[in-house]
């Protein structure tokens, strides 16, 4: 059966403050590259079909740091959110324009919709559907639960209520006594 290990970097300058970090290419701070470190200990025990991971620096740097980077091949599908007009700020001072504004409704002006993160989160989600056993991706808070909530087949608006911590695992797959449920079988967990 099919599990998908979603692998969130370690922590960066950004995510710390709450910034959107879309196609800014950050580094991971010290914090970061030392939670991605613990992660290594955990992923090493599981036998993965695949390992995937985002192009942007500090998925890569996590997977390298986690001990996978040997076998990772990089996925453009996994990018984060293109916030657009939005990158670099926080949400609280989007509020302060847009009171109303949700990401997961209303996209990025400049950016992304909602729309196109689900048509990449889709399209990724139905090239892994061929593959047996376990995956791993490395990747980015809002594309991981976007990936997420379209697994369990749910509308992008929903999004909003997984928040993806950095540096945790969660994990995707089928109910056993139902494989034809998509379920979450585990999220935000730490090593």
């Amino acid at each position: 059966m099919l599990r998908l290990y979603l692998i969130r970097h370690g922590q960066t300058a950004w995510s710390l403050t709450g910034q959107h970090t879309g196609r800014t290419d950050l580094a991971l701070t010290e914090q970061g590259e030392a939670d991605a470190r613990a992660l290594a200990p955990v992923l090493q025990h599981i036998q993965f079909s695949k390992v995937i991971c985002s192009p942007m620096l500090r998925a890569r740097r996590t997977c390298e740091l986690a001990g996978m980077g040997s076998a990772s091949k990089v996925e453009g599908d996994l990018q984060e959110w293109n916030y657009g007009a939005y990158e670099g700020r926080r949400s609280i001072d989007i509020y302060r324009e847009r009171p109303d504004w949700n990401l997961w409704r209303d996209g990025c002006p400049e950016g992304e919709s909602a729309d196109q993160v689900a048509a990449r989160a889709d399209r990724l989600l139905a090239r892994l559907g061929t593959v047996n056993g376990s995956v791993a991706l490395f990747l980015h808070g809002h594309i991981g639960a976007a990936l997420a909530v379209r697994w369990i087949r749910l509308p992008m608006i929903n999004g909003e209520h997984f928040p993806l911590h950095p540096a945790t695992i969660c994990i995707l797959g089928v109910e056993q006594a139902h494989p034809g449920v998509p379920v979450i079988l585990t999220w935000n967990a730490t090593p």
